[in-house]
């Protein structure tokens, strides 16, 4: 996708201004050592993972507070197992100074763990703004869903917004990470079509091995193999190299239409690898 439209592309450098990323339980001693790297304040995403506890998932995110950062830890709706344990979570959230900003997402079991089914029964339960949560982020899926259809899909998006705003909780989408623009200035079309007016930040991987991203991209069904060799310039026969998103940024940044697809930044999913992935964004802004 190109366009001609005079003065509606920016470049790559202000596009990885105010940046996020993503981290996990175990990424503390990483996220330590990149600190010096970060920008004050950069948002980092604390996961909420099925073979972490509570205190792990709280100590990074008090961690992240301690290095100077913004912690937005991930509240993951079906691996709730009730009112109670979500009250506990955000009460230790809220304890380290780490509760205002939090990612509400569905998870990955197939049935629930508790009473709720998605990110929007969390949105609607009341409890977050209970806890002093005044920001949410919510999730967006440029590429489709493996298990949910296009239509619901949107219907969902659509009601977390509409939910967000008559709750007057701040927002904005944070999309999962994809390596071909086109269907993501193609789905920021559409968001902004149907109304939703919510700032959004683009999910982009990190620089990592090419193994290990396209480990990553089979795992979560973004795209296939030869589609990711394809866009991001790297041959399949050097499995041992790397790829970083310079790439990915680059067409993102020429082909991005403020007016057409409205505020966007950049999140970073750095697979284990916050240091790479900071010093990578250092030497490109």
């Amino acid at each position: 996708m190109t366009t001609d439209h005079p003065g509606s592309t920016f470049a790559a450098a202000d596009l990885l201004a105010g940046f996020s990323l993503e981290m996990t339980g175990k990424d503390v001693p990483e996220l330590r050592a990149a600190a010096p790297t970060l920008p004050p304040g950069t948002p980092v995403n604390v996961t909420f993972l099925g073979n972490e506890d509570l205190e792990m998932r709280v100590a990074a995110a008090a961690a992240v507070k301690q290095a100077g950062h913004h912690p937005v830890p991930h509240v993951s709706a079906r691996r709730i197992s009730s009112a109670g344990d979500l009250d506990g979570f955000l009460e230790a959230l809220a304890r380290v100074g780490a509760a205002k900003h939090v990612f509400a997402v569905g998870g990955d079991p197939a049935e629930p763990m508790g009473p709720y089914p998605d990110a929007l029964a969390l949105i609607t339960s009341g409890r977050l703004e209970a806890a002093g949560v005044e920001k949410v982020s919510i999730a967006g899926y440029p590429g489709g869903h493996s298990d949910i259809a296009e239509g619901p899909l949107w219907a969902a998006l659509e009601a977390k917004a509409a939910s967000l705003r008559e709750q007057g909780l701040e927002g904005e989408i944070i999309t999962q990470f994809g390596f071909d623009t086109l269907p993501v200035l193609e789905w920021l079309a559409e968001l902004r079509g149907r109304g939703i007016t919510l700032p959004v930040r683009i999910g982009v991987p990190g620089p990592a091995g090419i193994k290990r991203l396209l480990g990553y991209a089979r795992r979560f069904g973004v795209a296939s193999s030869a589609g990711i060799a394809k866009r991001y310039g790297f041959s399949l026969g050097n499995l041992l190299g790397t790829a970083g998103p310079e790439r990915f940024v680059a067409d993102l940044a020429r082909d991005h239409v403020p007016t057409l697809h409205g505020q966007i930044k950049l999140h970073f999913y750095t697979f284990g690898g916050i240091e790479t992935t900071a010093d990578w964004v250092a030497a490109h802004r």
